[in-house]
């Protein structure tokens, strides 16, 4: 099984503990994923953007771990429209049980946001990743070059 690189998308001031709560759970044997790179600190400057957006690029898949705060964090808010324009498939995670946790502004309003266990965890990325390949059409599928019949 090919190991998923993940982007983590974090508040830093309010959801650390999320954090560690992920970053444990790659490093299970048999998890599928690794956490490649994850939110940056310092300020929000043209050389943050650029090294995230590289990052971004970099992994294979993003996750957005969603707490009380989300939506009124801009950096998590630039790091999904980074993800959107890289194109990356991105997932949405509910991260706390017994809190009402914010989509980031930005989010699609077709965005779901998943429970968080270790089997919806690994089955959302093989779907996100699934569904983000392009379609394959077979050959015996495709129409030759003459007209329709």
């Amino acid at each position: 099984m090919t190991t998923v690189r993940i982007f983590m998308s974090f508040d830093r001031e309010n959801d650390r503990d999320l954090h560690d709560r992920l970053v444990e759970e790659a490093q299970r044997g048999g998890s599928g994923f690794e956490i490649a790179a994850r939110s940056g600190g310092g300020s929000m400057s043209d050389r943050w953007s650029a090294g995230t957006r590289r990052r971004i690029s970099e992994a294979d898949e993003v996750i957005v771990i969603c707490g009380e705060h989300t939506e009124a964090s801009s950096r998590i808010a630039e790091e999904l429209r980074m993800a959107q324009e890289e194109d990356k498939p991105y997932l949405l995670l509910w991260g706390r049980r017994d809190s009402m946790c914010q989509k980031p502004k930005g989010a699609r309003a077709g965005d779901g946001m998943y429970r968080w266990t270790l089997d919806t965890l690994g089955a959302r990325i093989s779907t996100t990743l699934r569904d983000a390949q392009p379609l394959r059409v077979p050959d015996s599928c495709k129409r030759g070059g003459s007209a329709a019949r």
